[in-house]
């Protein structure tokens, strides 16, 4: 037998740690369907929060909005499929993901959203905190959407998540006031050209999933970046008000 010695000699700074990014997810199923989903043979998430209004968590004899682990967080859950953001594909391998209880979904190739519970929320918030806490790689522009890293493909948390309360709260990314107030005097003179606006889009951690960027393409881009920073109107045309937010943004994390 051979003896390991795990103390003698350590790596202090040639490493760094795998989970980079937090993605945040909607089941559009109610607590039953999701768990029977998220333990089955196909999909996983680390983490998922109810919705305590649901009546089959009810059912299930709970009351409070309660915090259910799913897969150990060294472990690769299967939450975000075909991805990229920053450069980096396959974001099950580098990431964290929570699903939240909502009945969002997709009928007729239309969106209909539903808004999320506010003790859910605030369970999100505790848990962002925890994760973040011990996952310092995890910056700013990296608590990201389903939706950010799988373009046209998925659309969730959808524009009705609470992104800039959870800015307010120390989580994630969101632009300032002034700064996109003055791209806006700006633009408003001299729009960016599309080039200037992927540019940017790419910068900040945006990939298309075509190697050819048709028009289809980049609304999809577009659209996927306003439901998360403009989700008031997310219909895929770089106006104005987007083009400013996205370069404020930029500006102040990239």
């Amino acid at each position: 037998m051979f003896a390991i010695d795990r103390s003698s000699y350590r790596a202090t700074s040639n490493y760094n740690c795998r989970i980079r990014f937090l993605v945040l997810h909607y089941t559009s199923v109610d607590f039953v369907n999701s768990i029977k989903k998220l333990t089955g043979n196909y999909i996983s998430s680390h983490y998922l929060i109810p919705d305590p209004s649901d009546p089959s968590y009810q059912a299930e004899g709970f009351k409070e909005v309660k915090i259910f682990e799913l897969v150990d967080e060294s472990q690769r859950a299967w939450h975000a499929g075909i991805s990229a953001w920053q450069k980096r594909t396959h974001i099950n391998d580098t990431s964290i993901g929570i699903e939240l209880v909502n009945q969002s979904s997709m009928h007729r190739k239309s969106l209909h959203f539903q808004p999320f519970h506010e003790e859910q929320i605030q369970a999100l918030i505790h848990l962002c905190h925890d994760i973040l806490q011990r996952h310092p790689d995890i910056e700013s522009h990296r608590v990201i959407a389903h939706s950010d890293i799988a373009i046209g493909r998925k659309f969730d948390p959808g524009a009705l998540f609470p992104w800039k309360l959870l800015y307010d709260a120390g989580i994630g990314a969101w632009y300032d006031k002034e700064t996109q107030s003055s791209y806006m005097s700006k633009f408003k003179r001299d729009p960016p050209s599309q080039q200037e606006c992927l540019q940017r889009l790419q910068r900040y951690g945006y990939t298309s999933p075509s190697q050819h960027l048709d028009i289809k393409a980049y609304e999809q881009l577009v659209m996927a970046f306003q439901m998360h920073f403009r989700p008031h109107l997310y219909h895929g045309h770089m106006d104005t008000e987007t083009a400013s937010i996205l370069f404020a943004l930029t500006d102040k994390y990239c």
